[in-house]
């Protein structure tokens, strides 16, 4: 096989696994986490492969929940974002240079506060929770692939077929939908792809600090959070699973990414 075929087959495996990963999540039934005294704090074992907590739930269901609910608010949150980059990015290329001029300013802007601290101060304002969690990912994220996108129309504004295109009468929206929009095609869907490690990192990082997801829900950086006050007696499984499982998530997400922008890429999609 040669080095494309190889690449297409590991997206595949990667795709797959997320995909069983996030089923999984979601069809754990509610008693599979719930409260169990009898076996509390029981340490790995093949009925129990990560664990069980200090309230005896198993670690592995509340793992695979929260990795679910994880996966759900990167996808959601990281498909906002490239269409919020995509429609900007057009903007700032196809408008005038005041526009333009303000479009990087607010890009500027957005990429001089750190995205953690943006995040909590939109979350706290939109209430907290899963939707002002989704909001200031969306809203906080979108600024790199704005800027790729506006380059890439700047460039696609020079080219020849474009120039016969408005000799031949056509009208702007004819341009943008059927010249512009289609080269867009292959930087939106990688873009996409690599938000979700950032957006999945930054959601745990917030549901850690209390900022983001409810205690009630099982999310990676609500357990992970909670297990700071059990390491110290011993119960290293609490942190070192659920952590693991996080950084193996966001490795394939990334993998995923870059394996997709080699296969799209017109420079190394016949290498």
């Amino acid at each position: 096989m040669n080095r494309r075929q190889k690449l297409l087959i590991l997206t595949i495996l990667i795709t797959l696994i997320i995909v069983c990963t996030y089923l999984a999540g979601i069809c754990i039934s509610e008693e599979a986490i719930a409260v169990d005294f009898t076996n509390a704090k029981l340490k790995p074992s093949l009925h129990h492969l990560f664990g069980t907590d200090w309230l005896g739930r198993d670690l592995f269901a509340r793992t695979m929940k929260g990795l679910s609910i994880s996966i759900t608010v990167g996808v959601v949150a990281s498909a906002i974002s490239a269409i919020i980059a995509v429609l900007i990015g057009i903007a700032s290329a196809a408008s005038s240079k005041v526009i333009d001029s303000i479009i990087n300013w607010v890009i500027d802007l957005v990429m001089g506060v750190p995205h953690l601290i943006l995040i909590i101060l939109i979350s706290f304002a939109c209430g907290r929770g899963l939707k002002g969690l989704l909001i200031g990912i969306a809203v906080t994220h979108w600024t790199s692939l704005a800027r790729l996108i506006r380059a890439e129309v700047l460039g696609l504004r020079t080219e020849h077929y474009i120039a016969v295109s408005r000799k031949l009468g056509k009208s702007n929206g004819f341009i943008l939908i059927h010249h512009i929009l289609p080269h867009m095609i292959p930087q939106f869907i990688v873009g996409l792809v690599l938000m979700f490690p950032h957006a999945i990192l930054h959601e745990a990082s917030v549901s850690f600090l209390g900022y983001g997801l409810s205690p009630e829900q099982p999310a990676i950086g609500i357990i992970l959070s909670e297990s700071m006050k059990y390491l110290s007696s011993g119960m290293w499984w609490l942190a070192f699973f659920p952590g693991l499982t996080l950084v193996s998530i966001v490795f394939l997400f990334d993998r995923l990414g870059d394996n997709l922008k080699s296969l799209i890429d017109p420079y190394s999609a016949q290498e």
